[in-house]
């Protein structure tokens, strides 16, 4: 006679349970998009060795996206004004397009008026962390150890731990959300930093070999 209702007490508590995961997955999700966002928010730039321009993704004819726009003309405001002598423009050309992101860049900044003797070019990454571990090539070749970072918000925070796990003293120029052109872009953007932060993490502590995932 008591096993319905032993069997009925048993299930609430799993529902209990399972909404308090529920709840506290979903404030956790929420409290890391806001930190995204916050630090996102903040300019934390100081004069360094080179302006590190992270690349975006180009057009099928090999013209420049907005990403790519706006952060090629940030990194050159910041050349201007004497942050550094040096603008590295990084980014692989991805399979069917005809260049690579950073010979965009290149072309962005020599637009802008930056020197072509101050632009580097690497052209061998394909995600933000292979942008970290590239770069670190480079700056240690040329004896450089500390970079400001220039991408658009939501980007930063990752960026920024990429590069600071790979030992190179990063300063972030974030370019602010109210740029980007599709405000419905920026809410997406947040959610795919969030599963890609984490998925660094994860990989990290198992060790997975992979530096690269399309669209991270």
């Amino acid at each position: 006679m008591d096993t319905l209702p032993s069997h009925a007490n048993h299930f609430r508590r799993l529902k209990f349970v399972l909404l308090l995961f529920f709840v506290g997955g979903l404030f956790y999700v929420c409290s890391f998009i806001t930190v995204i966002h916050i630090v996102g928010s903040i300019d934390r730039t100081e004069n360094a060795d080179v302006i590190v321009v992270l690349g975006a993704g180009i057009r099928r004819d090999g013209r420049a996206g907005w990403a790519l726009t706006r952060r090629a003309v940030q990194g050159a405001t910041l050349w201007k004004q004497g942050v550094a002598d040096t603008v590295l423009c990084t980014g692989a050309q991805a399979d069917g397009y005809p260049r690579s992101e950073a010979s965009v860049c290149r072309e962005l900044l020599l637009r802008e008026g930056v020197d072509p003797s101050a632009i580097l070019l690497e052209e061998s990454s394909r995600s933000t962390e292979e942008n970290a571990i590239y770069s670190q090539y480079i700056l240690e070749d040329l004896g450089y150890e500390s970079v400001v970072l220039v991408s658009d918000s939501y980007h930063i925070l990752r960026a920024e731990w990429l590069f600071r796990d790979r030992g190179i003293m990063a300063y972030t120029s974030p370019i602010p959300a109210s740029r980007i052109n599709r405000p419905i872009f920026y809410p997406y953007s947040l959610m795919r930093e969030f599963l890609a932060f984490h998925w660094y993490i994860v990989k990290s502590a198992l060790n997975i070999p992979i530096t690269h995932i399309y669209g991270v």
